[in-house]
């Protein structure tokens, strides 16, 4: 069952990743940016135009660009525009969280987090791969930005979040706005050719990998305060949240466990060292989310969290665990060889044709309850395409470079 070299296996990637190109198109915002779609594919009514929505779909679809599918070109340059004005706070740098017709909403939409933020490196990166007029502006900038006030060298860590001017930073440090500027300096890297942020995204993996993760048993802390003390009661009054769950976020393993070992493969590019650990956790990270999360209370799915002891704690199925599920397998056994990693990848794809794919609505449903029924406990709608698209292009493409620079490269399989 070699399905990760298959040409057919590879043709039906493909027309998954046009199905969920075309179903993402409804997201344009005339304002500018890209918002929120429900589960039949039109704009949520009466929502702000998000940072992090724009951002992930400037970057589906350069990636989209890179695929030479007609019209993928005009939405990144919209998402780029989107950023160059009305997201672009001129006066105290940095991005605006959330915008209206006339700006911020509120006060919270003025906040400047490193979750957005990173996916503004992302977005610029992968549009500069693509060619995209002014992107490389934009990325220099997004970067500018992380080194003045997101990226915190003595940490080898970025901070969580600022005030708008940047004077007042949260007393919270988060592992997911980490994980993913992982992955952003990793395209900022390929795109650049500064191998200062290769270097920061390894500090960082390092840091939560070899040192959180594994110092925990692989249940990965996700809530710090200030000086990086894990805070394992975090939210244990809102378990279900989107971005800051109660105890351990299972998806995060198998994403974790897929950024190391884009690292390890961008260091040997590099001719950097390559620690034998950077593997080894890897594996270990996808193995404990395997005996954790997958199949673990009478239904196939991940459930979304589990405690300190590793019972489950929200049981609902989310979408992207199960992509990043797909992601990692595919990873590890470009990584290894390893036939077990191929035979849970034909597994999860099967479990998602049975369950996630919509094939009526068009997209993927974001939320299965434990039973597997469509829920929308955390996340109702069909939010963005970035971590299906992925799914969908990461088994075709090598460890290093990222997404869209191998697109660039013409390294598609």
């Amino acid at each position: 069952m070699a399905w990760l070299s298959a040409p057919a296996h590879h043709r039906w990637l493909e027309g998954e990743t046009d199905r969920l190109l075309d179903f993402g198109r409804a997201s344009r915002v005339a304002e500018g940016g890209f918002g929120r779609l429900d589960e039949r594919g039109r704009l949520e009514p009466g929502l702000p135009t998000e940072l992090w929505v724009t951002c992930r779909m400037t970057y589906v679809y350069a990636l989209g660009a890179l695929l030479g599918r007609p019209g993928c070109a005009p939405l990144v340059d919209h998402g780029l525009a989107a950023l160059a004005g009305r997201f672009r706070d001129a006066e105290h740098g940095g991005w605006f969280a959330a915008v209206g017709p006339d700006g911020p909403h509120d006060d919270a939409a003025t906040a400047k987090d490193a979750y957005p933020h990173a996916f503004v490196v992302l977005a610029t990166a992968s549009a500069a791969a693509a060619g995209r007029p002014g992107a490389r502006e934009l990325l220099d900038e997004a970067l500018a930005v992380q080194l003045r006030h997101f990226w915190d060298d003595e940490a080898g860590m970025v901070v969580e979040s600022w005030d708008r001017a940047f004077t007042t930073t949260e007393a919270y440090r988060g592992v997911n706005a980490n994980m993913h500027t992982v992955e952003a300096y990793l395209a900022a890297a390929d795109v650049t050719g500064d191998l200062a942020w290769l270097e920061r995204a390894a500090r960082i993996v390092e840091r939560v990998v070899h040192g959180l993760a594994r110092g925990n048993g692989w249940r990965l802390p996700e809530h710090f305060d200030a000086d990086w003390q894990p805070l394992l009661d975090y939210n244990r009054d809102v378990p279900a949240h989107p971005f800051r769950p109660y105890g351990a976020t299972v998806g995060h393993w198998l994403e974790w466990a897929r950024l190391t070992l884009h690292v390890r493969a961008a260091l040997e590019a590099a001719g950097r060292p390559v620690e034998p650990w950077l593997l080894d956790d890897a594996v270990a990270l996808f193995d404990a989310a395997v005996a954790q999360g997958w199949d673990v209370d009478g239904a196939p799915g991940f459930v979304y969290t589990v405690d300190w002891s590793g019972e489950p704690v929200v049981r609902m199925r989310m979408h992207w665990v199960l992509c990043e599920a797909l992601g990692a397998a595919a990873a590890l056994h470009a990584a290894t060889g390893d036939e077990r990693f191929e035979a849970w990848y034909a597994t999860w794809w099967d479990y998602a044709d049975t369950h996630l794919l919509d094939r009526e609505g068009g997209s993927w449903w974001h939320e299965l309850d434990e039973e597997n029924r469509v829920s929308r406990t955390v996340w109702g709608g069909k939010a963005d395409l970035y971590h299906a698209v992925q799914a969908t292009l990461l088994p075709r493409l090598p460890l290093t470079p990222v997404l869209a620079p191998a697109l660039a490269r013409g390294l598609l399989a």
